[in-house]
């Protein structure tokens, strides 16, 4: 089966994480997808509907600019977001959240030089993790009748960043090899200032020294780019970081390695 796969600008290397499939430790699954993150479904928001203008404006961004950034916390709501929090909050306190790694396979290799991060995969199997699928599904849907991508399926990660951590700057995908097209990042931390560092830098995508964008990784906010094409890097946090990966691929299903 194949493990997703990073590029790293100026080094020809993979990027290897766990099986998407597989949810590390049983006691911390057991745990988020107890009653401590049910309570999203006692007091739901209010949300915007996904809007085909929206849609559109997504489009435009990725096929304009090759990124761009943008506040969904009307679309998703306060509930789910923090619901989301509470479970990666848990995941990490439980060590069930494993570091990413340089490599595939018998070659991985955790070069903490490159990223220090820590990730586990989602399933969807949780209520909140539920709610946030059908909204990237509703994305995929949108992205394929406008750019003609060819996405059918995604996947997607939480990631926590303590304080010290990074990932250098690098690639979601190699080019040509048409497997994640496009990448979102959710972010999930509340009051989260300048001087707390953990910022997404983004690059020209046709000059990989020029900066054409910094997101703080505030709540509710989400940054979207195509996968082989935008270059970034997640700069040193000063705080415990918290956020959400989803790549959207072309392929139907994992390789054999």
């Amino acid at each position: 089966m194949e493990t997703p796969v990073i590029a790293l600008l100026h080094n020809p290397l993979k990027t290897s994480v766990h099986d998407p499939l597989v949810m590390p430790l049983h006691k911390a699954q057991d745990a988020v997808a107890g009653s401590d993150v049910e309570s999203m479904g006692q007091a739901q928001d209010r949300c915007e509907p996904v809007s085909e203008a929206w849609l559109d404006e997504l489009a435009l961004g990725l096929s304009e600019h090759g990124w761009m950034s943008l506040d969904v916390r009307a679309r998703l709501g306060d509930n789910l977001l923090a619901a989301l929090k509470q479970e990666v909050q848990i995941l990490d306190r439980t060590d069930a959240m494993k570091k990413a790694g340089i490599g595939r396979g018998n070659d991985l290799v955790r070069d903490r030089s490159v990223r220090r991060d820590k990730i586990a995969w989602l399933q969807g199997v949780t209520a909140p993790q539920a709610a946030l699928f059908e909204f990237f599904e509703v994305i995929r849907e949108g992205l394929n009748q406008r750019l003609f991508l060819g996405l059918k399926r995604f996947e997607t990660h939480y990631a926590t960043y303590h304080s010290g951590d990074f990932y250098k700057q690098h690639l979601d995908s190699f080019r040509g090899r048409a497997s994640r097209v496009v990448s979102l990042v959710l972010y999930l931390n509340e009051d989260w200032q300048s001087s707390d560092g953990g910022a997404l830098q983004v690059f020209n995508r046709d000059n990989d020294h020029e900066v054409c964008g910094t997101v703080l990784p505030e709540a509710g906010r989400m940054a979207l780019f195509m996968s082989e094409e935008v270059p970034h890097e997640v700069l040193p946090a000063n705080r415990t970081r918290y956020s959400l990966a989803c790549w959207f691929r072309q392929d139907e299903v994992p390789l054999p390695l």
